[in-house]
Parts: C-alpha cells; sequence; structure tokens
C-alpha cells in the first residue's frame, strides 16, 4: 500500500466539491456530484483502511517513509485528505463531518511528532520542498472544513499562520529556484505550490474577505498560466507517482474560481475550463500506472541523489 495513492485520493475528493459547486454556479442537477461524493468517500475509507492496516502489522514503516521525499508527500496528503472528507461529508451529516475534522487535527499533530524528528535526524533532511505546503501548510484546509461547517472562529485563528508559512516556503522556494537546478523527476512537486494559494483564497471567500479571495484567485491564475507554460519542463521525466502532486492543486484552483463565480459572474468560464481539466487530470493519474505501475508507488530508481539529498530509490 504505497502512500503515493493519498495525492490522487486527495485530488478526486476536492473534485466533490468542484462538481458541486458547477452544479450551483450553472443550475445542473447534483445528482453527478452526490455520485461522485459517495464514490469518493468509499475509496478514502479502503485507502485508510489498507494503510492503517500497513502501520499496525509494522509501525517503523511510517518513520522509513517519511525519511523519502515521495514518502513525505504521500503521507502528508494522506493527512490533509482527511480535512477534505470533512468538507465533502459535511452536506450529508454534518455532525459526523465536526468529528472527522477534530480526528483530522489530532492525526495531524501526531503526524508532526513523528515528522519532524524524522526530518531532523539526517543532514539534509530539513530542506523547504513543495511537499511543505503539504506537511505544515496542510491545516489550511481544515480551515476551510471549519469555514463550511460554522466554526468560522477556528478557521479564521488557521487561516493567518498558515498563510505566513505558505509565504515563507514560496520565498525559500522562489529562492532556491534561482540558484539551483531542480532535477526533472521532482518538478511535478512544484505544482504544490499552487495549492495554498487556491485553498487561503476560498477560505477567505467563506468568511468574507473578498479582497484577499480575489487577489488568491488572480495570483492562482498567473501560476496556473505558468505552469501551462512551463508543462513540457514540468513533465520532462515522463509519467510518475509525483504526477499526482497535479491532482489537488488544480481541483482546488477550479473550486475557487467556481465559488468567486457565484457573486462574480467573470470568473464562470475560467472555473468551467479549470474544473473540465482538472477533472480529466484527476480521472487519469488515478486510473493510471503512474500511480500504481512501480514497486513501493516509488519512480524507478534514479541515477543519483535529488532535489533534498536523498535517493527516492531508498529502500523502505
Amino acid at each position: 500500500m504505497p502512500p503515493a495513492v493519498f495525492a490522487p485520493l486527495l485530488g478526486a475528493l476536492a473534485l466533490v466539491g468542484v462538481w458541486r459547486n458547477l452544479a450551483s454556479v450553472f443550475g445542473w442537477p447534483p445528482a453527478l456530484a452526490q455520485l461522485a461524493a459517495g464514490m469518493a468517500v468509499a475509496a478514502a475509507l479502503f485507502c485508510y483502511a489498507a494503510y492503517g492496516a500497513k502501520i499496525l502489522r509494522r509501525p517503523a514503516v511510517l518513520a522509513e517513509e517519511l525519511a523519502i521525499l515521495p514518502g513525505r508527500a504521500g503521507c502528508g496528503a494522506a493527512v490533509v485528505s482527511v480535512y477534505m472528507l470533512a468538507v465533502v461529508i459535511g452536506p450529508f451529516a454534518p455532525s459526523l463531518a465536526r468529528a472527522v475534522l477534530v480526528a483530522g487535527m489530532a492525526l495531524h499533530l501526531a503526524f508532526w511528532s513523528v515528522l519532524i524528528p524524522v526530518m531532523m535526524r539526517k543532514a539534509g533532511q530539513g530542506r523547504v520542498t513543495p511537499v511543505w505546503q503539504l506537511n505544515f501548510v496542510g491545516p489550511i484546509v481544515a480551515a476551510l472544513a471549519a469555514s463550511q461547517l460554522g466554526w468560522e472562529g477556528l478557521a479564521r485563528a488557521i487561516w493567518y499562520p498558515a498563510a505566513a508559512m505558505a509565504l515563507f516556503i514560496w520565498a525559500v522556494s522562489l529562492d532556491q529556484a534561482r540558484r539551483e537546478r531542480i532535477p526533472a523527476p521532482l518538478r511535478p512537486l512544484l505544482a504544490i505550490h499552487l495549492a495554498p494559494v487556491a485553498v487561503l483564497g476560498t477560505v477567505a471567500a467563506g468568511l468574507g474577505m473578498e479582497a484577499a479571495a480575489g487577489l488568491f484567485a488572480l495570483v492562482a491564475l498567473l501560476a496556473v498560466a505558468v505552469m501551462f507554460a512551463g508543462a513540457r519542463w514540468l513533465t520532462e521525466a515522463g509519467p510518475s507517482p509525483l504526477w499526482g502532486a497535479f491532482t489537488f492543486p488544480l481541483s482546488a484552483t477550479a473550486g475557487l474560481w467556481l465559488v468567486l463565480a457565484q457573486n462574480t459572474p467573470i470568473w464562470r468560464i475560467p472555473g468551467a475550463i479549470m474544473a473540465v481539466f482538472a477533472s480529466l487530470v484527476v480521472l487519469w493519474v488515478l486510473g493510471s500506472s503512474g500511480v500504481t505501475g512501480h514497486r513501493d508507488g516509488l519512480p524507478p530508481k534514479p541515477t543519483r541523489p535529488l532535489h533534498d539529498g536523498l535517493d527516492i530509490s531508498s529502500e523502505p
């Protein structure tokens, strides 16, 4: 049960919200979104059960997977997906969704208690990477769930420190990109930087921070344009489990634009286009061998250590 499966799962859970917003903005029947919600919840529960059984069988495997970059990305996506699960089930069972949200926050604290010591143990593992957005800015998705479940105070309490942490990671990452060459196999991870932009904007919209939401929507538009312009560079290494990094950012961006479209019609067309594109990407990644085609969900063995000084083919 490779942790790599959780990145596209996170994207699929976010896609449910996108389809709900499509139905709301364009007046379509909600049946497709409801069907997608049921399928996404079932897939999430299966993945949680399978990975939980893996950890129960050998608890040390978690620390071993967190010692490599793809493992940190996959496990980080697994934790953040619990928040998205709360968002998905919120309209059907608000009380259960709140319980899931609280459980997700407790799980995130437990995750940090394992992750941080692992990162401090070896030289080079504390290096800032795009995966930090999942690991340390991931609670912004908890703010999204909280705002939709009526806990606006909690959402505001999370939004500001999450925004500060995201800004720090963006600043460090820009400096690294200016000074260093990013290996081709790790370039898809750069897409993760888009996710906090979209979720911060969506939460801001839900909290009535319209100016901030509009600003994040414009930044997301610029980031998407840069991604499309550099798509060949981003995907130069070919399909791999790391392509799951594209799914959640694209879904979250579509969700932001469609949320704004409910009051600002100019975002209707960009939101719809991004929703279609995100749907195609998420469904393709979910069904492709890019997630399941390699042993333990990892790419083929590289010829040299990669971006954070770690060989991503290290034995778990």
